[in-house]
C-alpha cells in the first residue's frame, strides 16, 4: 500500500468519525476490513488518525484561523477531514515533506471531493505553509 492509498483509508476513517459519529476502533475496523489492509498497512493508518485525533482541537483551530470566512462546520465534510491529515502532517510530524504533504491534500480532494475543493485545500495550506514555523506542534487541545 503506498502513503497515498494509506492516507485515502484514513481519510475513509475521519470521515465515519466526523459524519457517523461512531468510534475510532469501529471506523478502523470497517476500513481495514474493506480495503483488505495487512496488519503493517493497518498499523500506519492507525497512528496518522490517531496523529490527528490527538490533535484535532489545534487542528481545528488552525483550520478557523487561515480558513478566513469558512466555519469548519460549512466546510464539505471531506475537505475537512483532507485538511485535518495534511495539517497533522506538517505541524506534527517530520516524516513527510511539507510539498508532499500539500500536494497529497490537494490530490485527494480532487478526486474525493469537488473539482474546486483541490484550490480551496491548496489556498488553506498555502498560508499556513507561508507561517509554518507559528503553527508547527502547536499545544493539542484535542477533542474540539
Amino acid at each position: 500500500m503506498s502513503r497515498r492509498a494509506a492516507r485515502e483509508s484514513a481519510l475513509q476513517v475521519l470521515f465515519q468519525i466526523d459524519i457517523a459519529k461512531i468510534t475510532f476502533d469501529t471506523a478502523l475496523a470497517f476500513v481495514v476490513k474493506e480495503n483488505k489492509l495487512n496488519e503493517k498497512q493497518a498499523e500506519f493508518v492507525r497512528m496518522l488518525v490517531q496523529g490527528v485525533l490527538q490533535n484535532l482541537g489545534s487542528i481545528n483551530k488552525i483550520i478557523n484561523e487561515v480558513a478566513i470566512d469558512w466555519n469548519l462546520d460549512r466546510m464539505a465534510a471531506v475537505d475537512r477531514n483532507i485538511l485535518r491529515i495534511a495539517l497533522h502532517e506538517l505541524c506534527y510530524s517530520d516524516e513527510v515533506p511539507p510539498n508532499v504533504a500539500v500536494n497529497e491534500a490537494i490530490e485527494m480532494g480532487k478526486k474525493f471531493s469537488t473539482p474546486e475543493s483541490g484550490k480551496f485545500i491548496n489556498g488553506i495550506l498555502g498560508k499556513v505553509l507561508a507561517n509554518l514555523e507559528k503553527y508547527r506542534k502547536v499545544e493539542s487541545n484535542a477533542g474540539v
